[in-house]
């Protein structure tokens, strides 16, 4: 490897505008990364978190629930491009449902509509802060200005996430993509929060302007809706930090975990990304690991600013490798290295952290267009708060590659999402157009036909593929 690598990329870095703490991040992990480290966590090395308190249990009164909201603001993780379902732009700027007026309501539209519902509800300030990426920045902030009182005291809507460079596997230098400059960058992972926290001074603001919590969580995750009762809980345990943890179900294949190294007792945050492959089995048995993470972390803002700075905003997070290529639609473009990081790591950096059991509908993240069609449908339905209500079960569905890109997908709905309302699962094989007013029922499959194929107006579609029509 190139000894010149390091400082190649700092220099890099330090040319783009990007922050020293978020500069000094990335030397860290660097180091780690150049030590052969790969932040693997052992199976071996830890034991199963134990019963955790559940929200459905607290026992709180509203003035005490309201009392904590009231000191509390929600930062959204906003930086995504939806690039997996082929856009270019902030996957929170998708259309998702639809008003009662029949306006086409994107995440932000639905997520300002909870934030503002709170406040009514509630008499709290409640801020609604994005950390953008450069890409999604103009146009989130362009969507928000219609809200004209969403601000608060003077606080910004948003800040900046920052960017590093992607390394080459081979050599850990930075990558040159001169078809695509752009492309020679990626960003940090969820983990660079902190750094990014650090930069813009929000965390100082917040306290400034009389908040002591935070609510974090991403945009793409309509079910983290502005929550006073785990708020005054969170209050009252007196923690600095917590997450907020789902039982698990056998479709819960991805996403991180806490867990309790055997080392220290301390609980720490295994990633998918960080779980050897001989492990990844019984990492997902739900007999052994009963919760997975759902990326709602609860932060006591003072606790939050000595410790960034305390650290000149580099946390002591762990290494995520994560191997690419530098077009990442391109599998045989140059093999990258891209250094990540997981904000729920810092669960390890906070002594006293905790963590809440909280209900499946606090879990509602769309990473594929099959989640987008669920969230979509009749399954869910928008509350006048503006909160995403499952109506039933939501059912597994599986849609093949001609489905994979939003513009491929919207072609194949032109009517909107089918009634899935009956169905327990719909997998497509082929290249299925539907009509309108089509019913999924059951274990519903659509076989592929070697064809592009349609699904008639007012058909029902079930484990026997299309058998009706109205």
């Amino acid at each position: 490897m190139s000894d010149g690598g390091l400082q190649r990329a700092r220099e890099k870095m330090t040319e783009a505008g990007v922050a020293p703490a978020a500069i000094e991040t990335f030397t860290r992990f660097y180091r780690l990364l150049e030590s052969g480290a790969t932040g693997l966590v052992r199976e071996a090395d830890v034991e199963p978190l134990p019963p955790l308190a559940r929200a459905a249990d607290l026992d709180l009164t509203y003035d005490e629930a309201d009392a904590a909201l009231a000191q509390t603001a929600i930062i959204k993780l906003n930086g995504g491009l939806g690039t997996s379902m082929g856009m270019d732009k902030a996957k929170s700027l998708l259309p998702v449902r639809r008003s009662a007026e029949g306006e086409d309501l994107t995440f932000l539209d639905v997520i300002v509509g909870q934030v503002q519902a709170a406040r009514a509800a509630t008499g709290a300030r409640l801020p609604l802060i994005l950390m953008n990426s450069f890409r999604t920045r103009d146009d989130s902030l362009a969507l928000l200005a219609k809200y004209g009182d969403l601000a608060v005291d003077g606080l910004p809507l948003d800040f900046l996430q920052n960017r590093e460079p992607k390394l080459t596997a081979d050599t850990l230098e930075p990558v040159e993509w001169p078809a695509d400059p752009d492309l020679e960058w990626c960003p940090p992972g969820h983990g660079d929060l902190y750094p990014a926290l650090h930069a813009a001074g929000v965390v100082r603001a917040l306290l400034d302007a009389g908040f002591r919590y935070a609510s974090v969580s991403n945009s793409d995750n309509l079910g983290a809706a502005p929550d006073a009762r785990i708020a005054g809980w969170f209050a009252a345990s007196g923690a600095p930090y917590a997450a907020e943890m789902c039982l698990k179900t056998p479709a819960d294949v991805k996403g991180g975990q806490l867990v309790v190294r055997t080392a220290d007792g301390r609980i720490v945050q295994r990633e998918t990304a960080q779980t050897h492959p001989d492990d990844l089995e019984i990492s997902l048995d739900p007999a052994r690991h009963k919760y997975f993470h759902t990326n709602n972390l609860w932060f006591d803002l003072e606790a939050l600013a000595a410790e960034l700075e305390r650290t000149g905003g580099v946390l002591e997070l762990p290494l995520i490798r994560n191997e690419k290529t530098v077009d990442p639609s391109d599998p045989s473009s140059t093999p990258v290295v891209q250094i990540e990081s997981a904000m729920g790591a810092a669960v390890a950096v906070f002594a006293g952290a905790t963590a809440i059991e909280v209900g499946r509908e606090r879990f509602l993240p769309v990473k594929t267009t099959s989640d987008l069609l669920v969230l979509r449908s009749d399954v869910y339905e928008l509350t006048e708060d503006c909160r995403v209500v499952a109506q039933v079960p939501a059912p597994l569905v599986s849609l093949p590659s001609p489905y994979k890109t939003i513009t491929r997908f919207d072609e194949r709905f032109p009517t909107g999402a089918p009634s899935l309302r009956s169905a327990t699962s719909l997998t497509v094989q082929g290249d299925w157009t539907f009509g309108s007013g089509v019913v999924v029922e059951g274990d519903a499959e659509l076989p592929d036909e070697g064809s592009p194929t349609a699904v008639p107006d007012g058909a029902t579609v079930t484990e026997k593929g299309v058998v009706a029509a109205g």
